[in-house]
């Protein structure tokens, strides 16, 4: 979809932590375009990635269209690094409203003879335990102003099978993580939600797919397309903001209808 041009203040006031708000490459990652969208809806974004360039290069981008942000970067799969981004954002803006963690890495498809260890702890850590450490350390904060938002970014292949246990398996446990931390912090008035991206394509996915992959995922779904950065960002907007008060626990997926059909079905959409 094309970079959203109209805007609604609709997180206007609010503060929010957008991790992973860099972009490996070229264009818009789905934290890159978070990011951007929350700053223009009126929020002041802390921007988290490991590389200062890439959250920099995010942050630019808000300043020119007169929005409020920061760059906190490091490793967020250390709880001490977690903690310090928090307390930075808090101290800059006064508290904090919403937590995206977006953050992650993609897993080495194939049998789990080809997958070492150290592969899958890393997949682990980057994709949930980062989310369980960002959250363990903002939502304290987020209780204190009475209440807000947390959005995990997790995928379709944490709905169905994608072919990659470690990534798959993780984007797994968001959904569920999701949905416990919607359970333990509702009266605190604290809302959770997932989103499962799918079929996107984003300047992480430009190197690993040629132009036949995309054509195949164009042909897939019941929508014969593929959706972008902003489209994720959209969804994630929704959930933040106060127009879904009252949806909580939810994993909403952003993939054109894919994990909603049945295998013949897909079948006979691919060859049309």
């Amino acid at each position: 979809m094309p970079s959203p041009k109209v805007f609604y203040q609709r997180l206007s006031g609010k503060i929010a932590i957008v991790t992973g708000a860099g972009s490996l490459g070229q264009g818009y990652g789905t934290g890159k375009a978070i990011a951007c969208l929350f700053a223009a809806e009126g929020a002041s974004v802390c921007l988290v990635d490991q590389q200062y360039e890439r959250a920099a290069e995010t942050l630019a981008l808000i300043a020119e269209s007169g929005g409020q942000g920061l760059v906190c970067t490091g490793d967020i799969t250390d709880a001490a690094v977690c903690a310090r981004i928090v307390e930075e954002t808090v101290e800059r803006y006064g508290g904090l409203d919403i937590l995206v963690n977006n953050v992650g890495i993609s897993g080495a498809p194939g049998r789990l003879q080809d997958i070492d260890e150290a592969s899958w702890d890393r997949v682990m850590d980057v994709n949930l335990k980062s989310a369980f450490l960002m959250s363990r350390s903002a939502v304290p904060h987020i209780v204190a102003r009475g209440g807000g938002a947390i959005v995990n970014i997790s995928s379709v292949a944490g709905i169905r099978s994608h072919g990659s246990a470690a990534y798959g398996s993780s984007k797994a446990g968001m959904v569920a993580f999701t949905r416990e931390l919607a359970v333990i912090y509702g009266r605190d008035r604290v809302r959770a939600n997932a989103v499962a991206p799918g079929h996107i394509f984003t300047p992480m996915v430009h190197g690993m797919l040629n132009e036949t992959a995309r054509e195949r995922r164009r042909k897939i779904a019941p929508l014969p397309l593929e959706g972008d950065a902003w489209d994720v960002a959209s969804a994630a907007l929704f959930l933040a903001s106060d127009e879904s008060r009252f949806i909580t626990g939810t994993c909403l997926p952003v993939d054109g209808g894919v994990t909603e059909v049945a295998a013949l079905a897909a079948y006979d959409l691919v060859g049309q």
